[in-house]
């Protein structure tokens, strides 16, 4: 692993995030940045969903870029993967207590987002 690196080949930006006023700013970016993360964050905002309700519910996105971007988010300790031992087996994913504190920020986007009518 590089020393820029995470365990699951990401790259970061920069190894530290103190380098100037705007660096946290862009360290939670980074975290949540992504074509389908934002979405998996809002959708599980109201509690646990399973795999295929959340593919679902994303609409256009593949199995493979959907379980990329939670592996990232499960590696950045904002979503927690529990795994039941049964058969077929079952995964549900949740916010973890760093990801329930992002709702402020996911609704102050979509309220953003409603009074310009993006």
């Amino acid at each position: 692993m590089d020393t820029n690196g995470t365990e699951d080949g990401r790259q970061d930006r920069f190894q530290r995030y103190d380098c100037s006023d705007g660096c946290p700013v862009e360290a939670a970016l980074e975290q949540i940045s992504g074509k389908w993360k934002g979405m998996v964050i809002y959708h599980l905002l109201p509690g646990k969903m399973r795999f295929n309700a959340l593919l679902r519910l994303l609409g256009t996105v593949t199995q493979r870029s959907l379980t990329k971007q939670l592996r990232e988010l499960e590696a950045d300790g904002i979503v927690h993967r529990k795994v039941y031992a049964e058969v077929p087996p079952r995964v549900e994913y949740s916010l973890t207590e760093k990801g329930l504190e992002l709702r402020p920020v996911i609704e102050a986007l979509g309220q953003w987002s409603g009074r310009y009518k993006l």
